[in-house]
């Protein structure tokens, strides 16, 4: 394990789970020149140990490593904690990101990535845990309760569980609930990044989305295709 530790007071702690050292030491001192406090674990199972023992705010976590594969790390993590999980892999399969995505990571980056991306990437993650609760009020619709103070989101009173970046995503739709969504509109609003040519990544969140609040994902009353424009969170929902 290496640590690297940014010069300054409260930092965000980063868990990286990256067999590749040279790799991992370069992003560990990028990001701590930007504040944040990295913690390198070269192999699964000491990721997953320092995980359940320490407070993390953000996960990187390499898809190829040595001893377990990483979307069963993933799988791991999402099951223990809702903490953000940003994956990195060498491989640019799109295959792999969906999969990964359905899994339960909030972001995926292909390798090489740039520094930057990288780290524009990992604030736009972590910006739910600075947003103030004034900008976040109760957004009820019907038997779904969207809380942007708690992050939570609640139908018919029980928590339905979601990435940090499908409730920025669901949260989004609701603010402009009638008003059709392009992905690419979406992706900036949440990311503030325009979106790839290509990417089908919001399409994999919405579905996920869709599977946590609709009564029937295959037939959805909430969040609606409009085909060829993008999305729409519907008013009215008949469920009042």
């Amino acid at each position: 394990m290496q640590r690297a530790l940014p010069s300054g007071s409260m930092s965000d702690r980063i868990l990286m789970i990256e067999d590749d050292a040279h790799l991992a030491a370069m992003v560990a001192e990028y990001l701590a020149a930007s504040g944040f406090e990295v913690t390198i674990a070269p192999r699964a199972e000491r990721g997953l140990a320092l995980l359940e023992s320490g407070s993390f705010q953000a996960v990187l976590l390499d898809v190829m490593l040595p001893d377990l594969d990483g979307f069963e790390v993933c799988r791991r993590i999402r099951a223990r904690t809702d903490t953000p999980v940003l994956m990195l892999t060498a491989r640019g399969d799109d295959t792999d990101r969906i999969v990964g995505l359905e899994l339960g990571a909030d972001d995926y980056l292909p390798k090489p990535f740039n520094p930057r991306e990288l780290l524009a990437r990992l604030k736009a993650i972590l910006r739910r845990r600075t947003a103030g609760p004034d900008h976040r009020p109760l957004l009820r619709f019907g038997r779904l309760e969207i809380d942007r103070e708690a992050r939570q989101v609640r139908l018919d009173g029980r928590e339905r569980p979601l990435t940090g970046h499908q409730f920025d995503l669901l949260a989004a739709l609701a603010e402009s609930a009638g008003r059709v969504l392009s992905r690419e509109a979406l992706m900036e609003r949440v990311r503030g990044d325009a979106l790839e040519a290509f990417d089908r990544s919001i399409d994999v969140h919405v579905s996920r989305i869709r599977a946590a609040i609709e009564d029937d994902p295959r037939h959805p009353r909430r969040i609606l295709t409009v085909r060829g424009a993008g999305y729409v969170f519907a008013r009215a929902q008949d469920d009042d």
